[in-house]
């Protein structure tokens, strides 16, 4: 059992880290979008980024240069070795720990048991990878654009800058609404992945490869993003402006000053963002599973 579980781990982790790589961009224009204030749009400011994902990718490109897209990619490498490993290697075995009798269907697992199980798992993954996720989101709000500016040399400064200068606690800005944002996306991906895939797998014409992950894969991200984007943003302002008070005074804030459709900032750049790396890592994830297990 142990050597099956290290297994799932190290291929799971390899899976993310690559989809990391491939999406990180995605993912530093959409922290930026998120992170983004009316009154700071009203006056201006904002450095340009207010042309939407696209509009503020070429941004960060033009004024910082192309590496800046990837600023955050080593704690976002952390993150996923731990975070993207231990959800996923912990699915089926907390999966099987929540079945009992009526949690099967057809001879299925349940959709309820599958969420329930997603849920716990990214509950626990992420309480252990929150440093690596409040690291990533400050090097990559931490540019010319954006008006809280640490200049962290590194991840690894970043680390050692936050610990000294905020106590160790620090590290854990944020997970409230991280917890939250993660228990609901890993529950949205994992479950919704697992139940499209089965449900696929009993069409006519449907077999167990590459396309019918893609798909899978691809509904899981758009299920995630719709579900999840308000606690992201949330997270994202949490983690990237420590003026905040609580999860729900960043709520409340956020909500008193942009109104309703900044919790779906960046909807576009969440969506191309984790519906793509969805696909890249589901589709890495199964092939490297087929070669070590």
């Amino acid at each position: 059992m142990a050597s099956s579980f290290a297994a799932v781990f190290f291929s799971s982790a390899f899976a993310a880290c690559f989809a990391e790589v491939c999406t990180i961009p995605l993912d530093t224009a959409k922290v930026r979008l998120q992170l983004q204030k009316k009154a700071a749009l009203a006056t201006g400011g904002g450095g340009g980024t207010t042309g939407g994902m696209l509009g503020t990718i070429m941004c960060i490109a033009r004024e910082e240069g192309v590496a800046a897209l990837w600023n955050g990619i080593i704690p976002g490498l952390h993150r996923q070795c731990v975070y993207g490993g231990l959800r996923i290697a912990l699915y089926e075995p907390v999966k099987a720990f929540f079945i009992r009798d009526g949690d099967t269907v057809a001879g299925g697992v349940s959709l309820f048991a599958k969420i329930l199980a997603a849920l716990m798992t990214g509950v626990i993954a992420i309480v252990v990878a929150n440093p690596t996720d409040l690291v990533k989101v400050r090097l990559q709000a931490d540019g010319k654009a954006t008006t809280v500016k640490r200049h962290y040399s590194g991840a690894l400064n970043a680390y050692a800058t936050i610990i000294r200068q905020e106590g160790i606690g620090a590290l854990w800005t944020g997970l409230g609404p991280n917890i939250a944002r993660n228990a609901i996306i890993n529950a949205t991906e994992l479950a919704s992945y697992d139940q499209l895939k089965q449900m696929f797998l009993k069409l006519p014409g449907f077999t167990d490869n590459v396309f019918t992950h893609l798909l899978a894969g691809l509904g899981a991200g758009f299920f995630a993003v719709c579900i999840g984007s308000p606690v992201d943003v949330v997270k994202s302002r949490m983690m990237g402006d420590a003026t905040y008070k609580s999860t729900l005074d960043c709520f409340a804030k956020t909500l008193k000053n942009d109104g309703l459709p900044a919790f779906y900032k960046g909807f576009i750049a969440n969506f191309c963002r984790i519906g793509s790396w969805n696909v890249i890592m589901f589709l890495t994830l199964e092939q490297v599973r087929r070669s070590i297990l």
